[in-house]
């Protein structure tokens, strides 16, 4: 997702929704300047791609003796999976409650 969703512009560098996706918070487009939050299933997918494969290696299919080693080779696919995620996520328009 590359794109605003409101506008349908490329206006999200890879930077700035790899961010939005660690943290779980608002990217806002250069172009129209509305906000966009995560969906629910998008977040899942991002702790798919990232948690799961970091714990899967981290702490059953390490072939390494040394822990530092597997530490790092885990944060290797944690990362690489990372990069993946600005093209499978999705975004809405944030809406602001009227309170």
């Amino acid at each position: 997702m590359l794109k605003c969703p409101h506008c349908n512009t490329a206006s999200f560098k890879r930077s700035k929704i790899l961010k939005a996706n660690w943290i779980f918070s608002t990217i806002q487009c250069n172009n129209c300047g509305k906000k966009s939050r995560i969906t629910y299933f998008s977040r899942l997918i991002v702790v798919a791609l990232t948690v799961v494969p970091f714990l899967i290696f981290g702490l059953i299919l390490s072939p390494f003796d040394n822990v530092l080693v597997t530490i790092f080779v885990a944060i290797l696919i944690a990362f690489t999976g990372s990069l993946l995620t600005p093209y499978l996520v999705k975004y809405k328009i944030e809406e602001k409650n009227a309170s």
